[in-house]
């Protein structure tokens, strides 16, 4: 069977890359009789002037047909005599750029379309640099539309000496860099008649005989588990794809992150025994000795692969909302999901220099070098020793669309220095001491709304009733612990993060706490539940209207914001996400407080609080 080339093409917009692949597979005759009579039909309506247009093969969308340009990744397959190939042809607009990073995370090979007339564009560097850091390592500068330039062997040498400097800061193994015209054909797939002065390879008998030297199978055996098959009680086998490496029957295993190990007793792949697995391979293993193993575990042998949870990693921006230190996403890597957080930028790449730029947020389609911390630890490798292992990608929790991408660099060491000591006297020991179960009642609601009034009078209800509390309020914690803080959306974020904190560990004193906070978004109420855990926090909504919050103003903080002297105020220049499903709503318009607390007391005590 031909060895497999999975290659990428990507440039800015309208560098020609479908009709460079779509020109690539007629004049190769890799079409069948029926897709060439569509093509030539679908080209007369075109924008190709009468011409075919090979673009066509690629763009699918309806979008893309009428625009002429590429929207989504289009996957190809096809084989000549020498070798077998998939190409996904990336989008060139920076608004797809989301796009182009998921067609090369699969590539081993990239080839990069230049304008000859244009020359490097902003978008030809990101592409260069996303790609590098999705771990390609072969390139391809495809100079493209000479045609326009007059072939001239000037014109060519220019790109050329900016495609090397572009290059020269990024790791690679392979970098060619050919002249062709792809709506002409020339240096396509024959040599062109019309550039005597190139004497190299056409683009396609290059990609034909490029060695994109993957050699994964040397290293450790690494296999993220996917699945544990259970079909009845005689069988329990592991599936999942191999990341790194080979296995065979009798090699020992060790779960990464657990001293516990044991030794292959059966290889499968589908229905079908074997005696061996390589990467790349999706394969079933069983074990001779019962082991715990579960979906997220990773399965290792002689690899140096281990677990933690504290990273330095390089990181692309894909969402449309700014990365901001502190927010909390879902962290996919390889087959594990776990909660985490950037906790710090330490700088942006600037995409035209490769420089690095100071920032405290990153926007969408920068590159940024960031610390994350995650809740738990995980199997991990450094990215350019284990692509399956050293790269992950950040979820938006309320949306559930991917966010961005990273690649692990380093592991921060102190993750693994620092351990949480467990105490002889520990919450359990002091609740029943206090003869109290502890929690959090967390208040939200605009400024206004009541929270504080409403709070005070339930901690003053449960202390008469002999419980142990605390309130933390807004403005209080602001004039002490976080009075280094301001009003931006990265200081709000720290904010609730250090009342998080603080409650969970009073929590852990036995104490009920009580907090009155604005929190005005969701995705910082969900990350302090996490933090203190969904067992003991109780969100409550002081749900009162606006207008009526600002009929009452008490502090004058509406009618500044109305006047334009306040900025981000909630309610007026910023907004307030209500909870979905509170476990109280109070609207203090509506509701005196005394019939308020006498339900929130009632919903403590049905909780056994």
């Amino acid at each position: 069977m031909p060895d497999l080339l999975k290659f990428l093409t990507c440039g800015s917009v309208d560098d020609g890359k479908s009709t460079l692949i779509g020109r690539m597979l007629y004049d190769a005759k890799l079409l069948f009789a029926d897709q060439v009579q569509a093509l030539e039909l679908e080209s007369r309506t075109g924008s190709a002037g009468g011409g075919i247009d090979y673009a066509l093969l690629l763009d699918g969308l309806a979008a893309e047909r009428e625009q002429g340009i590429t929207i989504d990744v289009a996957y190809r397959y096809f084989n000549t005599e020498r070798r077998s190939f998939i190409v996904a042809d990336a989008p060139g607009h920076e608004q797809y750029t989301r796009n182009m990073a998921v067609g090369a995370s699969f590539a081993d090979l990239a080839v990069i379309l230049v304008d000859a007339s244009k020359g490097l564009l902003v978008q030809t560097r990101r592409h260069a640099r996303i790609c590098s850091l999705m771990g390609i390592r072969h390139f391809v500068f495809a100079v493209n539309k000479m045609d326009t330039v007059g072939y001239e062997h000037a014109a060519f040498a220019r790109v050329e000496d900016d495609i090397e400097d572009l290059m020269d800061p990024f790791p690679f193994d392979s970098l060619e860099v050919i002249p062709l015209s792809a709506s002409e054909g020339d240096n396509v797939t024959e040599a062109s008649k019309n550039m005597p002065w190139y004497d190299g390879p056409t683009l396609l008998a290059y990609l034909e005989d490029v060695d994109t030297g993957v050699h994964a199978a040397e290293s450790g055996f690494t296999m993220p588990v996917q699945r544990v098959c259970r079909p009845d009680s005689s069988f329990r086998g592991f599936q999942g794809t191999v990341a790194t490496g080979r296995a065979t029957i009798g090699d020992e295993v060790r779960v990464i992150g657990t001293a516990t190990s044991a030794k292959i007793d059966g290889l499968y792949i589908g229905d079908r025994s074997v005696e061996e697995v390589v990467v790349g391979q999706a394969c079933t293993i069983t074990l001779a000795s019962e082991i715990d193993v579960s979906r997220g575990n990773v399965l290792a042998c002689a690899s140096q692969a281990q677990s933690g949870s504290f990273f330095t990693a390089k990181l692309l921006w894909m969402d449309d909302t700014d990365l901001l230190p502190g927010k909390n996403y879902l962290f996919k890597i390889g087959t594990r999901t776990v909660p985490g957080v950037v906790i710090a930028v330490n700088h942006r790449i600037n995409v035209n220099t490769g420089e690095h730029e100071q920032a405290d947020r990153i926007v969408k389609n920068e590159i940024a070098d960031c610390d994350i911390s995650l809740s738990e630890k995980v199997a991990y490798e450094r990215f350019e020793d284990n692509r399956a292992l050293g790269s992950m990608i950040l979820i938006d929790r309320l949306t559930n669309r991917t966010a961005g991408c990273a690649v692990i660099e380093h592991l921060i060491d102190r993750s693994d220095n620092l351990t949480w000591h467990t105490m002889d006297i520990n919450r359990e020991t002091r609740e029943a001491h206090m003869q109290q179960r502890a929690a959090t009642l967390w208040f939200t609601g605009l400024s206004g709304s009541g929270k504080s009034t409403l709070a005070n009078a339930v901690e003053k209800r449960l202390h008469a009733r002999g419980r142990f509390t605390m309130l933390l309020d807004g403005d209080n914690v602001r004039l002490g612990l976080n009075r280094n803080l301001g009003f931006s959306e990265a200081d709000r974020i720290e904010n609730i993060r250090r009342i998080a904190e603080v409650a969970k560990l009073m929590n852990d004193a036995g104490l009920i706490v009580l907090t009155s906070f604005i929190s005005p978004f969701v995705r910082d109420r969900r990350s302090a539940e996490e933090i203190i855990g969904d067992e003991s926090f109780v969100e409550i909504y002081v749900s009162t209207p606006l207008e009526v919050c600002e009929q009452r103003d008490v502090k004058g903080l509406y009618a500044k914001a109305r006047a334009g002297e306040l900025a981000d105020f909630t309610g007026i220049s910023s907004p307030y996400e209500a909870p979905v499903k509170p476990a109280l709503t109070v609207d203090t318009s509506v509701e005196s407080i005394d019939d308020a607390v006498e339900r929130i007391v009632a919903y403590c005590e049905q909780s056994q609080w």
